[in-house]
């Protein structure tokens, strides 16, 4: 049985209503509420400015993306599903240069006021669209990942680093664990319920890379490396913050 292109849906055009899947990515400045409007006006023009740079060197261009939603002192950065984007580029190329790019920003900060560090959350699932912007509950899981109180205390403790990366469980089990990234070390951090569910997180200090240089899927420890977090080992056991 054929059908009319007329009763053919359009997959390129989002059903009205419809759930969508979208890699979830965001960032949230550290200690944003203890600047002066000055600085964080600042903050925000220079934080943009990066992740539209980190995007672009990374191989991740606009067609890919959903337009950025501002959330005062955060950033959320929904990925489409294309093949050309693979999460291993996100976790292995485009974060390690976002991370190398707040060096050489905080390195050339004319003010302490307005040096940045970043907590980071990468998950994936399903998302909303109205008039209003998205919403859903993968968002609701990536902001209280990303919020946890447990990765902010993570990231003072992470005093070289400029950025953390927490993952949600379905990244961590889809990705990391399955060796795709060489071997980073990951540690289990937060266990939270969001809605009906349980919603586990990992921790990772990400190695800075030049943009210049290959990806980063085989890196393991360098400089700024997981060894700075004081947190529970990766099968979960043990207090997250011994000592």
């Amino acid at each position: 049985m054929e059908f009319s292109s007329a009763e053919r849906q359009d997959l390129d055009t989002r059903p009205p209503d419809e759930p969508v899947p979208r890699l979830i990515f965001a960032v949230d400045i550290e200690g944003s509420t203890e600047r002066t409007n000055l600085a964080k006006g600042r903050l925000r023009h220079f934080l943009y400015e990066l992740l539209k740079q980190a995007l672009e060197e990374a191989g991740i261009a606009a067609k890919h993306l959903e337009p950025f939603t501002d959330r005062g002192d955060s950033v959320l950065v929904l990925i489409k599903p294309h093949d050309e984007v693979p999460k291993t580029l996100v976790l292995g190329r485009l974060i390690p240069i976002l991370a190398f790019l707040l060096i050489k920003y905080n390195a050339s900060a004319p003010h302490p006021e307005l040096r940045m560090r970043l907590r980071a959350v990468v998950h994936a699932g399903e998302v909303h669209e109205d008039d209003n912007g998205f919403y859903g509950d993968d968002l609701d899981a990536a902001f209280r990942l990303l919020d946890a109180s447990a990765l902010k205390k993570a990231l003072k403790k992470a005093v070289d680093a400029p950025l953390i990366l927490m993952v949600s469980e379905e990244i961590f089990n889809g990705i990391v664990q399955q060796g795709y990234l060489g071997e980073p070390l990951y540690r289990q951090l937060v266990s939270l319920k969001v809605g009906q569910r349980q919603r586990r997180g990992w921790a990772h200090v990400p190695e800075p890379l030049p943009p210049d240089r290959p990806g980063a899927s085989h890196r393991t420890r360098g400089p700024l490396s997981s060894a700075h977090l004081s947190i529970a080992p990766m099968n979960g056991r043990g207090p997250l913050f011994p000592g």
